[in-house]
């Protein structure tokens, strides 16, 4: 049996599987149960959930101790864990380097933690990369929390009382959401700039229109994995000094750089912020990892000498239906991977298999946390 519960997480609206992914699991699973509820957050009644084919149940508990998969898209509280049948499959966000406790009672419990954000990014995996979508998600929705926080056009404006010019956008971080994040502020009419320390995606942010803000370095910028990799003081400084100048001029800073398993870098600092407008905002999407500005306090909104600094959390869940609907996708992407006529084959020959199991059988397994942790 497959099971969903309902998120207990604070701020989660999100649900692991939608209906229609219901639907197209069935065609490998005997059965899916789904706790009464669990959808409702993201728009998807329990009446969609059954229409689909699966059980609505009101009883967490049952779910918990009778599935041997269990979907969820936050890992769910340890007396979750504590419900569940020995040897059963857990898949969800898992983040094993904040949270080696949590694995260790994933090993305890003899429980298959598979995490989402522990697939590997290559090509093959494209499909089951959530982190990508949820990061997508991300960067067009701090777009608009930017755009809806500053007191000014976004796009230039010809009107009878005179010529407005545009808003300038400053993203730091052209992964994923920084992209997103350039190509929702583009459509919005801003003038947008860029900056990321990997040179390589200066082609990527110059397609979608915005100018990429250059530093030169010797530094070997890029991990073998595609994420950003922590750089020297010395290069730190340099950057610092090209940020600053960029971002006293921007109306909107959107910040989204994050290096896996390690606090957010601090980009924007105190002193930044001091130069920069009065009115203008730093929307800051790291801040659930401590943030990239030095002034950032996770879910609330600070006021710095006329300066907005909002440090929102869990973004993907303020875009439930499509952020579940997404995720949905890759979580049935995954186990068409995993599953063998129904049932787990953890078949670690496979990249994506062994870096995805964090644990199984009671051994940490993922070399991707191994090396990391």
């Amino acid at each position: 049996m497959v099971g969903v519960c309902k998120e207990t997480g604070k701020n989660e609206a999100r649900v692991a599987i939608t209906p229609e992914g219901v639907q197209k699991l069935l065609a490998s699973v005997d059965e899916i149960t789904i706790e009464s509820g669990a959808g409702v957050a993201s728009s998807y009644s329990d009446q969609s959930f059954r229409d689909a084919g699966a059980t609505v149940a009101d009883s967490r508990d049952e779910i918990l101790s009778h599935c041997n998969i269990l979907l969820a898209v936050q890992a769910p509280p340890v007396e979750d864990l504590q419900k569940m049948k020995e040897g059963s499959v857990l898949l969800s966000f898992i983040w094993p380097l904040q949270n080696s406790d949590y694995v260790d009672k994933l090993k305890e419990r003899n429980i298959s933690g598979v995490a989402m954000d522990t697939i590997p990014r290559i090509s093959r995996a494209q499909s089951m990369d959530a982190l990508s979508s949820m990061s997508n998600i991300a960067g067009y929705k701090a777009a608009l929390l930017g755009a809806n926080q500053l007191d000014k056009y976004l796009p230039m404006m010809m009107t009878a009382a005179g010529t407005i010019p545009p808003a300038k956008v400053l993203v730091l971080g052209a992964g994923v959401a920084g992209l997103q994040a350039i190509a929702t502020a583009k459509r919005l009419g801003a003038v947008v700039e860029a900056f990321d320390i990997r040179p390589a995606v200066k082609e990527q942010v110059e397609s979608l229109g915005a100018t990429f803000v250059e530093v030169p370095s010797d530094e070997d910028t890029e991990s073998d994995s595609g994420y950003a990799k922590e750089q020297t003081e010395k290069a730190k400084e340099r950057q610092q000094q090209v940020i600053h100048d960029h971002v006293k001029k921007s109306d909107i800073v959107i910040t989204t750089a994050l290096v896996p398993g390690r606090p957010a870098p601090k980009l924007v600092s105190e002193p930044m912020v001091n130069d920069m407008k009065a009115g203008s905002v730093v929307v800051d999407i790291a801040a659930e990892q401590g943030g990239n500005c030095e002034l950032t306090k996770a879910g609330e909104t600070v006021h710095h000498n006329g300066v907005s600094i909002m440090g929102p959390l869990n973004i993907p869940s303020m875009l439930a239906f499509h952020a579940s609907k997404l995720y949905s996708k890759n979580v049935l992407s995954l186990l068409d991977l995993l599953l063998d006529d129904g049932k787990p084959n953890f078949n670690f020959d496979d990249e994506i298999i062994v870096n995805a199991t964090v644990t199984h059988g009671g051994e940490l397994i993922s070399p991707f946390v191994k090396e990391n942790m």
